[in-house]
């Protein structure tokens, strides 16, 4: 396995940004991509070496989109680092991860966009979203596992693999900052400076 980089790996994980939805522009005065400036802006500050977010913004110089620029996987070999995960590009039922990824690099991120149960029942239909539970998210054996779909910042699972949330910029007002480093896996919340126009 390849050594990882001498000095510590940082990550910012946003998600959930909207910004094609009227919601989200509204809440920034007709800017929709204001939560993207915002969370951008912060990665800036804290000099990350990468930032995940769930967007249709291919055409962009040194962004990597999973299912659009990149079919499951994203390395980045002078960081030690790879990025997976199944893009949610429809409606249609599946377990985000349902097959797990060799490990090739140090460092595996997960990516997943959906509901978090536990011991999801897959049985009850039709879901409104993916289920995601604590055997799935253990079995990806990765450092980090991002995932999308709530608005909230929280961890979760059963702490065999890290496993966060970073919830929307909008309503979390801040990014998930993951330190890869010699010291393990450290995930801190860093605030956003983030300006909503009220909603009526």
């Amino acid at each position: 396995m390849p050594q990882a980089p001498a000095r510590d790996i940082i990550v910012v994980h946003s998600s959930d940004l909207h910004v094609d939805h009227d919601y989200t522009a509204r809440l920034h005065g007709g800017d929709g991509a204001a939560g993207l400036g915002c969370v951008l802006d912060a990665a800036r500050a804290m000099a990350a070496d990468a930032v995940y977010r769930h967007d249709a913004l291919a055409a962009v110089q040194n962004l990597h989109v999973l299912g659009v620029t990149h079919d499951e996987a994203v390395a980045f070999p002078d960081l030690s680092l790879e990025v997976w995960g199944r893009a949610h590009r429809d409606y249609d039922d599946m377990v985000p991860f349902a097959a797990v990824r060799a490990r090739t690099t140090r460092w595996l991120v997960a990516m997943a966009h959906g509901h978090y149960e536990p011991k999801p029942d897959r049985s009850i239909g039709p879901r409104p979203s993916w289920l995601i539970g604590d055997d799935e998210i253990a079995a990806t054996g990765a450092d980090y596992v991002a995932l999308g779909h709530w608005n909230r910042a929280v961890r979760v699972g059963n702490s065999a693999v890290p496993a966060y949330y970073s919830g929307s910029p909008e309503y979390a007002g801040t990014v998930n900052v993951v330190r890869l480093g010699r010291a393990g896996v450290t995930v801190t919340r860093a605030p956003l400076d983030i300006a909503r126009e009220p909603i009526d």
